[in-house]
């Protein structure tokens, strides 16, 4: 009896996806995996893009896009909860050093910047408009919305009239135009 022949596997495309491919393809995957982690569509949103943002640093060095897109996201949760959800154990008054009952309080999280961090915040918002203006009007409005005024995808898109999505491409490529022009200015991420 002989066993059967396995078929070679077919070939592949070697070329590997290129960043708006991956948009295309897990933005929505991303989102519904980013929601399921944090519980708030804004937020989901604002991880997803972030992750995108940091894979189009490294996408060249990426071997497996789609698996780090997932972890990064996941790491990106992760923060926000430790971020936002800290808790401090204490020992309340009269009890035992060896007990294993603790309270827990919210430790308050002071979020103003120190000044020196201020300072560089805004002369690299300083640089950002100037490159800004080289950006489309549309362009230039979303990114406005986006990080002047700090809306989310929903919200940008219903004041736009677009997509959800189309609004998370459009500022993708604003933000891959404006990198470049911060890069060809001595700017580095």
């Amino acid at each position: 009896m002989s066993l059967p022949v396995a078929e070679p596997p077919q070939k592949r495309s070697s070329k590997p996806p290129t960043l708006e491919e991956l948009f295309q393809e897990l933005e929505g995957p991303l989102l519904l995996y980013a929601m399921k982690l944090v519980q708030n569509s804004e937020t989901a949103q604002d991880l997803v893009q972030d992750a995108f943002l940091r894979l189009h640093t490294r996408l060249n060095d990426v071997q497996q896009p789609k698996a780090w897109l997932y972890r990064t996201v996941h790491n990106l949760a992760m923060n926000h909860h430790r971020k936002y959800n800290r808790v401090v154990p204490f020992r309340q008054e009269g009890e035992d050093s060896g007990t294993d009952r603790c309270s827990a309080i919210t430790e308050p999280v002071d979020e103003e910047p120190l000044p020196d961090e201020r300072i560089e915040h805004l002369e690299n918002i300083g640089l950002a408009m100037l490159s800004l203006n080289k950006l489309g009007s549309e362009a230039r409005d979303i990114v406005r919305l986006k990080f002047v005024e700090e809306l989310s995808y929903k919200e940008i898109s219903e004041r736009m009239g677009l997509k959800v999505g189309n609004v998370g491409y459009k500022l993708h490529h604003a933000l891959k135009q404006l990198a470049f022009e911060l890069q060809q200015n001595g700017v580095t991420p």
